[in-house]
């Protein structure tokens, strides 16, 4: 067994029954393309855990709120399983330690792009299925979404690019990001804000309005997320 099935092994407190899973769930297609078929990337064992992860939440969910309506439960299950939710768990795993990526992806900072470890996230989950089975999954998942579950009904949504805009320039580039409204207008009963970020070099990432001075600065995030996290 590798050092890295080893350690995630010991941050889960569990024996593998069949190591090799989760060393293809920590390998990405990059380093896949380079072993010249001698990998096998980890994109079948995320189109799995993806399910998996969407049925535990559900379950959870159901069983937790038994007073909450269908739409609501589908709008927490949404943030939960979304790819900002993942990223946060698998950098709490420090899983970007143990991915197996291609020369040019590790060097561009692979180890440290949220869709990455999002997808490996999912991929570990569907490699933990199949060799753990349901029950064993379950609890593990749980386990490390219960603080955010908890978090999330006191409101602190998925959809806040500010913390997530914040988290990805902190990893990519040792970076806070700033914020100034740039203008405003309208009448005082209806005034619209227009907020600009930046980072270190004073050049804007993003632009947005919103009604509030904070509802601009989510929307000007918002466009920086876009443009940043691939």
């Amino acid at each position: 067994m590798s050092h890295h099935t080893l350690d995630i092994a010991r941050k889960l407190n569990i024996t593998f029954n069949k190591p090799d899973l989760f060393k293809q769930a920590l390998t990405h297609s990059s380093f896949a393309n380079e072993s010249m078929g001698e990998a096998c990337p980890n994109e079948r064992l995320e189109f799995l855990g993806d399910a998996v992860l969407e049925l535990i939440v559900s379950e959870h969910l159901y069983k937790t709120f038994p007073q909450m309506p269908e739409g609501e439960l589908t709008r927490l299950r949404a943030n939960i399983v979304c790819e900002m939710t993942l990223y946060r768990v698998a950098k709490e795993l420090n899983l970007g330690d143990y991915l197996f990526l291609g020369r040019g992806e590790k060097v561009s900072g692979g180890q440290d792009r949220p869709s990455i470890l999002a997808d490996a996230l999912e991929a570990l989950i569907g490699a933990l299925y199949l060799d753990q089975g349901l029950t064993v999954t379950q609890s593990i998942v749980i386990s490390f979404l219960n603080p955010l579950i908890t978090g999330m009904r006191e409101g602190d949504s998925c959809k806040d690019y500010k913390t997530m805009i914040q988290e990805l320039t902190q990893c990519k580039y040792n970076a806070t990001p700033e914020y100034k409204i740039v203008k405003e207008y309208g009448p005082d009963h209806d005034k619209i804000f227009v907020a600009q970020i930046f980072l270190q070099d004073g050049i804007p990432l993003g632009e947005g309005r919103g009604k509030s001075k904070k509802d601009a600065e989510q929307a000007a995030a918002r466009i920086a997320w876009e443009k940043l996290k691939i």
